[in-house]
């Protein structure tokens, strides 16, 4: 049988030698490497996981159910599509025989008795250097740049059909080896064969519209579970605060106006004040919001409050270095202050983007009825947007605390912010229902005939300005 084999590749030598014109010296043989033994073999050869990539061919022409990789099962000028990668091997002998089939041989005519080649033999034109049998294939090394619509050529130069046509329909989707993005704001890159997407913390993800339909209908919902609050508030006697702070045009009027709506106002009041008086600035400074704090059964709505100080004042330069820094220290013990003395304390952060701000600053230019609400101040501090922030962490850092927490409204989207503020206010209390039976209005007197109204021309009545 070795008889047999060596004649026929004389024979084959012999007709490669006529056709290419190359002398049988100059062209390595495979046979001509150290033989090694079965043992030798399986300690030296890595372990490829299942659908792992080698060097230079993409994830996709690696069949994870095949014992043999087509890649090395497939000799020069063979295309992977020769090669069954789904057929079972009869003995490991058979396996080796095949992949050290030279150039147009194919496994029969390799002699059983030739040097095993280990599954990391350098391939034509690589010297055995340039492979290291111990180092760990990652998927992240798979497919260079711009290599997902090549993936699926084999050592020729040949691609398979359906390979190249899901490679490149992988690369017109915009993603690579390193990165795809996601909602344009975050992106990733392949490690380890799972992506890893980076997200800003900071951009806003309550950015889904909300239909006029969807908004009307919840908005008149919470209204009435707002009226149901402010009946237990009052007969509880409860005292609530509620401060509403954050980046200029970022809906916190609007939020106000929406609970507000529907209540009482004679027990939810809404506090707005504006720059402190001369006298004002020789008080001590918590002193100016003392008043308007509630008494037993009330609700207070603070549009904007003593945070000033954190925010604007400390970022225009309104107050020293040292009346910032105590006011640091001062208004969380302010805070706990009321609290033990049983005001119930809730603080929202309205937050929205430099991009959502500077459209809205916009829509005020452009509408008359809002050009009122874009102060000169806030034309001043579209340009210190980051000292804003900066002040913003600070104030955080110093004021969150446990008896009176910041809670963060993303307002993106101005009707998705108010009914979330709606909801989380009616979450902060176990209220009852508390509302009043409706009452039946009894039947009206008869009218007396000993009245006389005056004269109409007498009185001075507008005019109908309202077109019929």
């Amino acid at each position: 049988m070795a008889k047999k084999s060596s004649k026929s590749k004389s024979s084959k030598s012999k007709s490669s030698k006529s056709k290419s014109g190359k002398s049988q010296s100059s062209k390595p043989a495979k046979s001509a490497r150290p033989a090694k033994s079965a043992a030798a073999v399986k300690a030296a050869e890595p372990v490829v996981p299942a659908g792992a990539a080698r060097p230079g061919v993409s994830a996709e022409s690696v069949e994870s159910a095949a014992p043999v990789e087509s890649a090395h099962a497939a000799g020069p000028g063979e295309s992977a599509e020769s090669v069954d990668p789904a057929e079972p091997v009869e003995s490991a002998e058979a396996v080796e025989s095949a992949k050290a089939a030279g150039p147009g041989e194919s496994a029969e005519s390799v002699d059983p008795a030739e040097p095993v080649e280990s599954a990391e033999a350098p391939g034509p034109g690589e010297s055995a250097e340039s492979v290291d049998p111990v180092e760990p294939i990652e998927l992240a090394e798979a497919a260079g740049p711009g290599d997902p619509a090549e993936s699926g050529k084999s050592e020729s130069g040949k691609s398979e059909s359906s390979k190249s046509k899901s490679s490149k329909s992988k690369s017109k989707s915009g993603k690579s080896k390193s990165g795809s993005s996601v909602g344009g704001r975050s992106n990733g890159q392949l490690v380890g064969g799972s992506v890893h997407v980076h997200v800003d913390p900071d951009a806003p993800t309550a950015t889904a519209k909300v239909p006029g339909k969807v908004y009307d209908k919840e908005l008149a919902r919470l209204d009435i579970e707002l009226v149901k609050l402010q009946e237990w508030i009052r007969a509880q006697q409860l005292k609530v605060v509620l401060l509403f702070e954050g980046r200029d045009a970022a809906g916190k009027g609007g939020s106000i106006k929406r609970i507000t709506e529907s209540l009482n106002p004679r027990f939810a009041r809404v506090v707005a004040l504006g720059a402190p008086t001369e006298r004002e600035k020789t008080q001590w400074y918590f002193q100016r919001y003392v008043p308007y704090l509630p008494a037993a059964g009330e609700m207070v709505l603070f549009d904007r409050s003593w945070y000033n100080r954190a925010g604007v004042e400390r970022v225009m330069s309104f107050c020293t270095d040292q009346e910032y820094q105590d006011f640091l220290r001062t208004a969380p013990e302010f805070e706990r202050m009321l609290v033990r003395s049983g005001i119930t304390v809730i603080k929202y952060w309205f937050s929205v983007s430099d991009t959502e701000q500077e459209r809205r600053f916009e829509s005020r230019l452009a509408d008359p009825t809002k050009q009122w609400k874009l102060s000169p101040m806030d034309l001043e501090s579209r340009a210190k947007w980051e000292e804003y922030s900066k002040a913003k962490d600070l104030m955080f850092a110093a004021t969150d605390i446990p008896e009176a927490p910041w809670w963060v409204v993303e307002a993106e989207v101005k009707k998705r912010a108010r009914l979330n503020v709606m909801h989380h206010l009616l979450s902060q209390f176990r209220y009852e229902d508390l509302t009043p039976p409706a009452q039946e209005l009894p039947p009206r007197p008869p009218v007396s005939h000993d009245y006389v109204r005056p004269p109409k021309d007498s009185q001075h009545i507008i005019p109908d300005a309202v077109p019929a």
